[in-house]
């Protein structure tokens, strides 16, 4: 058993034992943040996991944004249906122990009709899962990695907020990429979050500086695509809980500032037969090495970016990153350890892989995996071949397709996805393209400083 994880009958020995008197029972919203209660252990045990076998949540958690205002327009949550409940049914599987909390356990839960019992197939963990089980049945079993990086700052969140988020002091005066001197600084905090995550059945590899003042990247260990979701969002809320508790504060903004770099969400891919223990991406004798099903992925990785681009980019500000030079991809090309490129092919053997560079940190990992899933899948089963490999500065290089550079383009390529709508099913893309579409209705409701600076005086 991985650091940290608990099964059931080790969760009830320390409740009874004293060990553990609070459940966090969670699940991830459209936004990718972690909802639920916090159950007392006594209550867990007799009603949760062996009574009910639920807790309930309101369904209008799936149809609000970030403020958690209700929007209108959902199908599946709306005024006119009076907003009732669903069941969040435990998964044990992914109970664990979450060490930076006093005597805290946490489980993941996977979402159910009240009435019918199905699952609540509009729910992230289940359109992650309803593509997993797709690889499945062509005899893949789809591994995946998450690289996130965020800015550090010495404001705690509550000075931040009355900062009003502006003029915050980055906990590096210099780029740190790589550097010693400085991460040692902030190891204070950034060892706190390595190793809370270990002992959370988080399994970390390392930790580095990254390309901007105060940014750092923390790599967790690779998993199947749904195990591996489920650490990115512990990991990313988790990480947030232990800077509020030391008095600083982290953002995962895909672009905080202008003046910076983005933070990015690379995520890595690669297919595997069904029992996880050969990959199938490496042919040592094909071109490039790569398989047929390494070359349908790619292909279809590359074909799909600019209709899935929303599933990796789902705010205003995620497309702010996509600047020339900035680290952050702007053509949808591939290339060999090119990190130019949206996709970057690294490894070898059994470690051979694809890392999409187009996502970034404030990604729904959930969706961004069921689209990477859904597009390679695509390319599989089309036979779509990847454009020839681009050698060189992929920012410069001509006549090549390019992300989406505002989020009005990608909802639009998004809403006219046949891709989109063959792999999620119409309910969820319509649920998903909605979502997408309040998002930039909410944004065109707010005055920017941008505005209050260019235009106060001026007109």
């Amino acid at each position: 058993m991985t650091t940290g994880m608990l099964d059931p009958q080790a969760l009830e020995t320390l409740i009874r034992n004293g060990g553990v008197d609070t459940v966090l029972v969670a699940f991830t919203d459209l936004q990718g943040r972690l909802i639920g209660k916090r159950v007392t252990g006594h209550f867990y045990l007799d009603h949760v996991a062996s009574g009910e076998g639920a807790i309930e949540a309101c369904v209008y958690l799936l149809a609000v944004d970030v403020d958690m205002t209700p929007l209108s327009g959902f199908d599946f949550a709306n005024w006119e249906s009076g907003y009732g409940d669903f069941r969040c049914v435990p998964d044990p599987s992914t109970l664990r122990i979450v060490p930076w909390l006093e005597k805290t356990a946490l489980v993941l839960c996977d979402l159910f009709d009240s009435e019918t019992g199905e699952p609540v197939e509009v729910s992230p963990r289940q359109i992650l899962i309803k593509q997993v089980e797709r690889a499945a049945a062509l005899g893949f079993r789809v591994m995946c990695a998450s690289e996130l990086e965020f800015f550090l700052f010495k404001e705690s969140y509550e000075e931040a907020q009355a900062k009003h988020f502006q003029d915050l002091t980055p906990h590096s005066g210099f780029i740190e990429d790589y550097h010693i001197l400085q991460t040692t600084r902030d190891e204070y905090l950034i060892r706190q979050i390595r190793n809370g995550m270990d002992h959370a059945g988080v399994p970390v590899e390392f930790s580095k500086g990254e390309a901007g003042k105060g940014q750092h990247e923390i790599n967790l260990r690779y998993a199947d695509a749904v195990t591996m979701a489920d650490r990115h969002v512990i990991y990313k809320n988790g990480a947030k809980e232990i800077a509020g508790l030391n008095g600083r504060s982290l953002t995962f903004m895909a672009k905080y500032s202008m003046d910076e770099v983005g933070s990015s969400c690379h995520v890595h891919s690669s297919l595997w037969n069904i029992d996880g223990t050969e990959s199938l991406m490496w042919n040592e004798n094909g071109p490039d090495h790569m398989s047929d099903a390494f070359r349908g992925w790619l292909g279809g990785l590359v074909a799909t970016g600019r209709e899935l681009a929303w599933m990796f980019a789902p705010t205003v500000n995620s497309y702010k990153r996509y600047q020339p030079e900035s680290w952050a991809p702007t053509a949808l090309a591939w290339g060999r350890d090119n990190r130019t490129c949206g996709f970057r092919l690294v490894g070898h053997g059994q470690g051979f892989r694809i890392e999409s560079r187009i996502p970034g940190a404030d990604c729904n990992p959930y969706l961004a995996f069921a689209a990477t899933i859904a597009a390679g899948l695509h390319g599989i089963e089309n036979k779509i071949e990847p454009p020839p490999v681009l050698v060189g500065n992929a920012y410069e290089a001509p006549d090549i397709p390019h992300v989406p550079w505002n989020i009005v383009d990608a909802i639009a390529e998004f809403e006219r996805s046949e891709v989109a709508g063959a792999a999620f099913g119409e309910a969820v893309h319509k649920h998903l393209v909605h979502a997408a579409r309040q998002e930039w209705a909410v944004f065109n409701q707010a005055v920017t400083d941008w505005e209050l600076r260019r235009n106060f005086e001026q007109f």
